[in-house]
């Protein structure tokens, strides 16, 4: 279910932000990295939050696709980028970012 989907995904969210603040957080040569970081952990928290709603949606299975799905892609290749100072990936985030908004829209539905 979304829910335990949602549980796991938070959980995820908290022990990489604490990992972040720990290993990026100390070195001021990778303030930039720690930015993309941030970013990344922040749409993780709360997209694992709006999990929690997906079930009094009237598309349940729509509205968690997306949001576990731009949750993948979106989050996923900020944080690789921010672990790896690799940018091949992020030219996929945007459609990560696309289908965030497409599961808060669809919410609506």
């Amino acid at each position: 279910s979304f829910v335990r989907i949602a549980g796991l995904s938070g959980a995820l969210a908290v022990s990489l932000g604490a990992y972040g603040a720990h290993v990026l957080g100390v070195d001021p040569e990778k303030s930039h990295l720690k930015n993309t970081f941030d970013t990344a952990n922040r749409y993780h928290l709360v997209h694992s939050a709006a999990l929690l709603a997906v079930p009094l949606a009237r598309k349940p299975r729509l509205s968690g696709s997306l949001f576990v799905g731009g949750m993948l892609i979106f989050c996923g290749t900020t944080y690789y980028h921010s672990f790896t100072e690799d940018t091949t990936v992020r030219k996929y985030t945007p459609y990560g970012g696309m289908m965030l908004i497409l599961a808060w829209l669809s919410l609506i539905l």
